[in-house]
């Protein structure tokens, strides 16, 4: 059986990885529509840079996707379907990364009503809010635990990714709304420190929460970027905690000819990633085209159509209109 034979069906990203600069990496969302993306929420900041950055991005993406046929802004369940049946793709905001808020909780509903629908507390080291997973596993902060009930009355989704494990845990055990890992593969398949363990996972589907898998190669595998073995880790995750709980966040990023990229990024900031976890010159990912890919290796593997929908874009979607307001 052919995905094509799924007919309509919604493919939500729930993480583009791409760090946004200029223009030029807001008309690389041209990659993900051509691949029939209805939603992707775009990263406008992470740690890495001072929340001031975070600002111009969202200004910058906000009167980008105002100005450019073809996108919409979004912020519920309703406006996506909007957007779907206008032919547009739908838009949302997330931050990697509580030092955006520069240390006040007030920030979280300023960001909320710019477009931001998700964000998590540390990336890859610890912040005010708590741990990253290449860092001292030190859990939630005090201001960590204030963010997530303010996260929870604002209706923005509680994210995982990029987390310490007692960070996580300690997330999904206050959080009142149901929590996500946007991109995280299974440490279970392979061990590197950015995937998460069994537990996390199983501690997300409780929450009512969905794991999407990513398609980074250094988290794949060994730079490992094939289709099939992006469907092993969703394997493992619709057998661990079921057909309910599992999606995609590719964190794809394309780099731009003659401008500085992602790579050059993480070449001269070992501190958020260590060289013993990134070996070699570049970070690979899996391509918005693949996920049609994924969705014919799931047939093939005699996984029911209704559990493909749910994988590709269903789930996440739940999770949304649950949580957003």
């Amino acid at each position: 059986m052919a995905a094509n034979h799924l007919g309509e069906v919604l493919i939500w990203d729930a993480h583009a990885g791409f760090e946004l600069r200029t223009v030029n990496d807001l008309r690389t969302l041209s990659i993900w529509k051509d691949a029939g993306v209805n939603f992707l929420s775009v990263n406008v900041g992470y740690d890495v840079n001072c929340w001031q950055d975070t600002i111009k991005a969202l200004s910058l993406a906000r009167d980008w996707i105002d100005r450019t046929d073809g996108y919409r802004l979004v912020g519920t369940g309703h406006e996506i379907d909007q957007a779907m049946a206008a032919d547009q793709m739908a838009v949302a905001f997330d931050i990697e990364g509580m030092g955006a808020l520069d240390g006040s909780i007030d920030m979280v509903r300023f960001y909320y009503d710019l477009g931001v629908r998700q964000m998590l507390f540390a990336y890859n080291i610890n912040n005010l809010a708590g741990g990253g997973c290449h860092d001292e596993d030190v859990g939630l902060t005090d201001f960590g635990r204030a963010v997530v009930a303010e996260m929870n009355s604002v209706g923005m989704s509680v994210d995982c990714s990029h987390c310490g494990y007692r960070t996580t845990m300690e997330a999904m055990e206050l959080s009142s709304d149901p929590v996500i890992f946007s991109h995280s593969n299974a440490r279970a398949l392979w061990d590197h420190e950015r995937n998460i363990r069994d537990d996390q996972a199983v501690r997300c589907a409780e929450t009512g929460g969905v794991v999407g898998v990513n398609g980074i190669g250094h988290f794949v595998g060994a730079d490992d970027i094939a289709t099939s073995s992006m469907v092993d880790h969703i394997d493992h995750y619709l057998d661990l905690i079921g057909a309910e709980h599992v999606g995609i966040g590719l964190d794809y990023f394309h780099e731009a000819d003659n401008e500085p990229g992602f790579n050059e990024t993480v070449s001269e900031n070992d501190r958020f990633w260590p060289k013993s976890q990134y070996p070699g010159d570049k970070v690979r990912c899996a391509t918005p085209a693949q996920i049609y890919q994924i969705a014919e290796e799931m047939l093939r593997r005699n996984y029911s159509e209704c559990v493909v929908r749910g994988v590709l874009g269903g789930n996440f979607r739940r999770v949304a209109k649950q949580v957003w307001k």
